[in-house]
């Protein structure tokens, strides 16, 4: 084409002239218009930047220089802003990355323990008294997993210790504001009183109950927010009225009362629920909390319990047992929510909860002098316990988010 053109015109000028009206290129066309008279640096600046091949006999190659650098200029700056703000995506995202990194060492770390927990049953021979089960949990031989007659599995203390050690489940970090893994043990270790260290006994004892605890804080937080999400609408859908009526016979309120629902259905402060566990368990060495997950020591006349040794002949009581610890802490819970014996603990609660203040352990457990016999000494007693072992930090802990909703039963 650049060559039948040089043959047309003997002017290099008027060959520019004529590749800019073949192609149509609209500054040309502008200046035309306009009377103006474009310079041949200027014809041939405006045919590169369209892309059109120059004809043979270029006359200003300093200028199409001058312009290809600069248009490589250009890119370069686009290059390297995009080069930065992907540093800056980086940047910004890498406390995300750590925490899904976190989740999913978690989800993995934590189903390889639950689905190796019962992996290999040997050969089950069935009697008329019982069928017994041997499990085999992480490559651990018999002494490391107690059988028994139920489905749960009690882990000793040094594969419990293992088992959060390879969690990154420790308690110097959530007191620092890391979240705690949703892992929930469904028994004591049985040897847990043998560990020496009387600090890492509770240590331990902390690190499975805790979990338990915040599950049911949680729940209790998101059925409370869905209540006065109900309550603030004009009209509810038939399943909110279902849901409400389930709740006001979880909490025991008889006449339907709203504000008697409010008051009750709230969290149990971290602190509280721990020291008493400790203190009602022997810190998970009780007989009761060992043989029925009792850690809070409640009582029953009617149902299935555990008879104290040395009971008074005249006392008809026993100790409330369950078959999985989180059962435990679920029961807790609801006897401080409903009992009349703490309704003064609950219209505490309610006014922390209303002035905006923080619901903690050191503000309330003067109000639970009802939980024992000795009264008030027995809140010094909690409160001792709280203080000593510094159980105030984990009131602001929270479970670690993670795509297992009921997290890892073990």
């Amino acid at each position: 084409m650049s060559k039948q053109i040089e043959k047309l015109f003997k002017s290099y000028r008027d060959q520019l002239i004529y590749l800019a009206k073949l192609y149509g290129i609209v500054e040309v066309k502008s200046y035309a218009r306009s009377a103006k008279k474009l310079t041949t640096s200027q014809l041939e600046l405006l045919l590169i930047k369209n892309r059109i091949k120059l004809p043979i006999n270029r006359s200003s190659d300093k200028a199409i220089a001058k312009q290809e650098l600069k248009e490589n200029s250009i890119r370069n700056i686009y290059l390297s802003i995009a080069f930065v703000i992907f540093v800056g995506c980086l940047i910004t995202t890498r406390p995300y990355i750590k925490k899904v990194v976190n989740i999913v060492k978690f989800t993995y770390v934590a189903e390889e323990y639950k689905t190796s927990k019962i992996s290999k049953l040997k050969k089950t021979k069935k009697s008329k008294k019982q069928k017994t089960e041997i499990i085999n949990k992480l490559e651990l031989s018999e002494d490391n997993v107690v059988s028994k007659s139920d489905d749960t599995v009690s882990l000793n203390a040094m594969t419990t210790i293992n088992l959060f050690e390879d969690l990154d489940y420790d308690l110097k970090g959530i007191r620092n504001g890391q979240k705690v893994k949703p892992i929930y043990l469904t028994k004591l270790p049985k040897d847990l009183k043998t560990l020496g260290d009387t600090k890492k006994k509770r240590e331990l004892f902390i690190k499975i109950i805790l979990p338990l605890i915040l599950y049911e804080n949680e729940k209790i937080a998101e059925d409370r927010e869905k209540l006065f999400k109900i309550l603030s609408k004009s009209f509810n859908t038939p399943g909110e009225k279902v849901w409400l009526k389930r709740r006001f016979r979880e909490y025991k309120i008889e006449d339907q009362d709203l504000s008697k629902l409010k008051m009750r259905m709230d969290i149990i402060p971290v602190s509280i629920a721990l020291a008493q566990a400790a203190n009602e368990s022997g810190w998970g060495t009780s007989r009761f909390a060992l043989e029925g997950n009792a850690l809070f020591g409640q009582w029953t006349w009617s149902k299935k319990g555990i008879s104290p040794k040395n009971k008074d002949p005249n006392e008809g009581h026993k100790i409330l047992q369950f078959q999985i610890l989180k059962a435990s802490v679920r029961a807790y819970k609801n006897n401080l929510n409903t009992h009349n014996a703490y309704k003064e603990f609950r219209k505490v609660r309610a006014k922390l909860r209303q002035s905006g203040t923080k619901i903690t352990g050191l503000a309330l457990i003067k109000y639970l002098k009802n939980y024992a016999e000795i009264g008030e000494k027995y809140t010094k007693i909690i409160e001792g316990i709280m203080v000593q072992n510094s159980l105030t930090d984990f009131d602001k802990a929270n479970l670690l988010p993670t795509k297992l909703k009921t997290g890892i039963s073990l």
